[in-house]
């Protein structure tokens, strides 16, 4: 049998911060190498009394410890990745990240006490193995990891067939020997002993095994005693669980737990995938600690509101989170992705140079994360354009992409025609007002999308300075963000209120997911992107960065007052197409602006609203692309 044939994927629950790494060592050790993956799972609990938005902070150094981990172990022909999860209890996070991830073995860490009488290995082992995802794992390992003499005690069974492979899969990577121990009682007849040596051969012969392992058959009174004793001479004892008794406290069965407590090597116990009723595994009379069903279930409000707040601890990210450039390149290179720059702008002669400069240099030259930087212009009449083209760096007039699709003025009309030229996986756009520029405001967008395969938008967030009077106040910024957007949200589509700046021009996205949704030509592209996104792949696959601050141009009120009278139109014609309500069919979308000048005030009409582009996967121009 080729134990090497298949992919094979092992979650290991991070408990305490117990020996990430010695467990790590052994999952590589249980894998088929170049077809495995390895998920490093990290629950923060978070108590019924607070909301889950408390733990975006914990979440965060979570995942500082866990990236560090990882590192020690990392091999190139094995992807190993980490996540972090927020929950009420341990046991339920990890419940619900592997139904997420769907490992085929969880891989569990055992000191081999247990603080509660009523717990056979504690609360979380125990939760999870009273209803299994998958195959289920327990190490105790005394901090030992390279084993190179393994013993199989087996009796047959399914859980037997698991500890075999395991333990073929390990003998294989570390050049281990491998041997098969069966017990006999004294007392069984000659019978019992030939039916049992038959469902051996019957297992290893159906694993192909029958030559290529060592067997030792063992008679004694105490199959217990008989395994310590022959195990002196092992580093790593692998043993299936045992159906239990009815009346056996053991979770796994007498003979495995006794086995894990006292053996002096390293003890593996297994279980595959089949539940279990703890009230048949616990003495009578053990106090029921378990939580009772609750027959009321809670409302839509709290239901989304509960959602939220579990999203923004899970998804909310720093970018010092990914300021390590290498790594990310190797996530990029294992992935096999491109990405790509776009740089929107409309006669930024101030401030394009520089950004130019420092995220090219940084992010292109020195370390190649960025295949392609690409300036979008809108038609500068300053210096934008030869700037950028004294910098190296290509540029697309966007009036001249796709011209058989006219276009529109705004920036959206730019991001939705920089798909067409753009080559990446992975699009980015920066806007380039930016006067604080640093390579954070793209590596920190990039990061979540190179380590989060469920994420496919990134969106940044930062403090927004304001000057006024010729200083510069710390916040300010963000005036349309507070008082026309987040209202808004919150009111109709409250899935995306744990958005920080849902109208921040600084963004990322996977190429498959932003080819699928329209864009609105103007004002109202950010929002637009974040309820289509939502709608069409679910609110996990939105991150968010916080870049800390970013200083830029400041607009007067008149343009952020047309500025929220665009956005507020997509919010409702979003709204009417989910049938809320119906007011766009008769809604005026000319806006009467109050003009000042020096002696006179007067109104003056401005027709203000995007255009809707459809999503560019369906532009047949587009899909003819040769680099599709």
């Amino acid at each position: 049998m080729d134990f090497q044939d298949k992919t094979y994927k092992i979650m290991i629950p991070l408990m305490r911060g117990r020996r990430t790494e010695e467990r790590l060592q052994i999952a590589l050790a249980l894998t088929a190498r170049a077809e495995s993956k390895i998920v490093v799972l990290g629950i923060v609990e978070v108590p019924e009394d607070l909301s889950f938005s408390h733990g975006a902070i914990p979440a965060r150094s979570y995942r500082r410890l866990l990236s560090r981990a990882i590192q020690v172990g990392r091999q190139e022909d094995v992807e190993i990745r980490s996540m972090v999860r927020i929950s009420r209890r341990i046991w339920q996070g990890v419940l619900d990240a592997a139904a997420e991830e769907k490992p085929d073995l969880i891989l569990f860490d055992w000191s081999g006490k247990t603080k509660r009488s009523d717990k056979v290995f504690g609360t979380t082992i125990d939760r999870v193995v009273q209803d299994p995802p998958c195959d289920i794992a327990v190490i105790r390992h005394h901090g030992r990891t390279d084993f190179k003499k393994i013993l199989v005690p087996v009796r047959g069974g399914p859980h037997a067939e698991l500890a075999i492979d395991l333990a073929m899969r390990m003998a294989t990577n570390l050049h281990s020997q491998v041997s098969v121990m069966h017990v006999y009682l004294e007392n069984i007849s000659n019978v019992q002993r030939l039916r049992e040596q038959s469902i051996i051969d019957k297992i290893l012969h159906e694993m192909g095994l029958t030559d290529q392992i060592a067997r030792l058959s063992i008679s004694s009174d105490s199959t217990e005693r008989a395994i310590l004793e022959v195990s002196q001479d092992y580093d790593l004892i692998i043993m299936g669980a045992s159906v239990p008794e009815t009346s056996d406290p053991h979770l796994f069965g007498q003979i495995p737990e006794y086995v894990a407590k006292n053996a002096s090597c390293a003890v593996l116990v297994v279980k595959t995938k089949e539940p279990v009723d703890l009230s048949q595994l616990l003495p009578a009379g053990t106090p029921d600690w378990s939580f009772p069903e609750v027959a009321i279930l809670p409302s839509p409000e709290t239901r989304i509101s509960e959602i939220v707040d579990k999203w923004f601890a899970e998804n909310t990210f720093h970018h010092s989170e990914f300021n390590d450039i290498e790594r990310l390149l190797q996530l990029k290179r294992k992935q096999n992705l491109t990405i790509s720059l776009g740089l929107p702008a409309l006669n930024e002669e101030k401030t394009i140079g520089a950004i130019i400069r420092v995220i090219k240099e940084e992010l292109h030259d020195k370390h190649p994360l960025l295949d392609e930087v690409v300036l979008i212009d809108s038609g500068s009449t300053d210096r934008t354009v030869d700037i950028a083209r004294k910098l190296n760096v290509p540029f697309y007039v966007h009036q001249e992409i796709l011209p058989e699709m006219g276009w529109y003025r705004g920036k959206g009309d730019a991001l939705w025609k920089s798909l067409h030229v753009l080559k990446g996986d992975i699009i980015v756009w920066i806007d380039t007002d930016i006067r604080n520029i640093h390579p954070k405001f793209v590596y920190g967008l990039i990061g979540p999308l190179l380590t989060e395969s469920t994420i496919k938008y990134a969106k940044g967030f930062y403090r927004r300075p304001i000057k006024k009077g010729g200083i510069l106040l710390e916040t300010g910024g963000g005036r349309v963000t507070e008082l026309t957007a987040r209202p808004l949200i919150n009111l109709f589509f409250p899935e995306l209120s744990g958005m920080m700046q849902p109208l921040a021009g600084e963004c990322a996205g996977r190429r498959e997911a932003l080819e699928q949704v329209p864009f609105f030509t103007g004002y109202g592209v950010e929002i637009g992107l974040l309820i289509d996104i939502l709608d069409k792949f679910g609110l996990s696959a939105i991150g968010q960065v916080d870049l800390d601050k970013r200083i830029h141009r400041n607009q007067p009120l008149t343009e952020l007052s047309k500025m929220s009278f665009a956005i507020m139109q997509v919010i409702l014609q979003r709204l009417e197409e989910r049938q809320k309500v119906e007011l766009l069919e008769n809604i005026n979308k000319s806006m009467k602006l109050i003009c000042h000048e020096r002696d006179r005030f007067f109104l003056e009409m401005q027709e203000i609203g995007d255009q809707e582009r459809p999503p560019m996967a369906q532009i047949k121009e587009y899909r003819k692309r040769a680099w599709q």
